[in-house]
């Protein structure tokens, strides 16, 4: 490819781009009401609709739009023949959801397990056939795949190992890899991603404050992790890295984590750490959900010995909260998974630590909230990073091949 028809290629994919991002906020539209949105003139968008339609990525409706002249047929994205997959690890279980191209769910689904002694080849097992059964319902739908991304709390280098989960006891496992494998080497990619990462994403994409330029999701139910948008572009750092705040050392003197270190706010303040405080006569199951659910019915009844818990943790994250604000001056920093659960008693602490530790005035403009997606950020951001594609302008064959 000479450079020139590479920079014909660059500006029909930023092209294509501006257009599906601006059917994916504003749909239904005219052609038109492309052309004004986008700043691209009409004959581009003309031309761009058309493979848009082509691809089955776009199509027509029966709607139009009556303006001076001949009406307007409306345009809406078209979610009838491709799909992308993520999944979500952590010690809850695996959750796994699809979306069509045009945003629509098809598919949410939880397992628990694999247990937390399961070797990680057995917990690969377990995740491959998750993904192996969600790509079979993705093509029973009459659709194709995408892209398949998972979730992992833990640090992930670019080429999709996991160095280090510590909350799963992962080391070095090759789980993109062996994904790929699993699934018999499909055409369609399959990544691997930081959860905190993604959860930041999915905020970012779908969430209440989408659009969001610098926002920061934090995620605690199996490890802490901060995944980080700053300046509308989730933030990877050299190798991929960014966000362990988890393993920031908050109390030099506290328990062991399992980095091998002690007083990591992972120790401290992670979901498993919060539980493992509490009577196990008061909460004798394991399990992780319903431990949290436990725990919130103990904090509404009044308990003492769980509001004080939940104030220490509160203090713990505001902590590590402060680091952050005063390291990248986020806009929102959003409380996922249990947190959010846990929210309107960790807040107050959080916000007292944030206020007193962070230089700038009024913590820079910083605001703490809770995330709406729950358990699902992870999952919903894995199918967001499958479906960045479509997003950049790299559209699919005409005529897909099935995987």
């Amino acid at each position: 490819m000479t450079p020139q028809t590479a920079d014909r290629t660059d500006i029909r994919a930023t092209n294509l781009a501006a257009v599906l991002r601006f059917l994916r906020a504003k749909a239904p539209c005219s052609r038109a009401a492309i052309a004004t949105g986008t700043g691209l003139n009409k004959a581009t968008v003309t031309s761009i609709v058309g493979d848009l339609i082509d691809r089955r990525l776009a199509r027509e409706t029966e709607q139009t739009q009556n303006h001076v002249g001949r009406p307007a047929t409306l345009l809406v994205l078209d979610g009838s023949s491709y799909a992308a997959i993520g999944i979500a690890v952590s010690a809850r279980g695996l959750t796994a959801i699809a979306y069509d191209a045009a945003g629509g769910q098809l598919l949410r689904w939880h397992r628990s397990g694999p247990s937390a002694d399961a070797t990680p080849a057995k917990a690969v097992a377990a995740l491959a056939a998750l993904a192996r059964r969600a790509v079979a319902a993705v093509h029973s739908s009459g659709r194709d795949v995408l892209g398949l991304t998972v979730g992992v709390p833990g640090l992930v280098n670019r080429e999709g190992t996991v160095v280090l989960a510590a909350g799963l006891g992962w080391r070095d496992v090759e789980l993109g890899r062996d994904l790929v494998r699993a699934l018999g080497r499909p055409s369609f990619p399959v990544l691997v991603d930081n959860d905190a990462n993604l959860g930041a994403l999915a905020e970012h994409r779908y969430g209440p404050y989408t659009g969001g330029a610098d926002l920061i999701h934090l995620t605690g139910d199996t490890g802490v992790g901060a995944g980080v948008i700053c300046d509308g572009h989730p933030l990877r750092g050299h190798l991929g890295y960014v966000g362990e705040i988890g393993h920031l050392r908050i109390a030099p003197d506290g328990p062991l984590c399992g980095c091998g270190r002690r007083g990591c706010l992972e120790a401290v303040a992670g979901v498993p750490a919060i539980l493992a405080r509490l009577d196990p006569a008061v909460l004798p199951d394991a399990d992780p959900q319903v431990g949290t659910d436990q725990l919130v019915r103990l904090a509404e009844a009044g308990d003492t010995r769980t509001l004080e818990i939940l104030g220490e943790v509160g203090t713990m994250l505001g902590r590590g909260v402060s680091v952050l604000a005063n390291i990248l001056n986020p806009e929102l920093v959003m409380l996922g998974g249990s947190y959010a659960a846990l929210g309107r008693w960790l807040l107050p602490a959080i916000e007292k630590e944030l206020a007193d530790d962070t230089l700038a005035p009024e913590a820079g403009g910083c605001q703490v909230v809770t995330s709406t997606f729950g358990h699902d950020a992870t999952a919903i951001g894995a199918v967001a990073r499958s479906l960045d594609s479509l997003d950049s302008g790299r559209l699919p064959a005409v005529s897909a091949l099935r995987s």
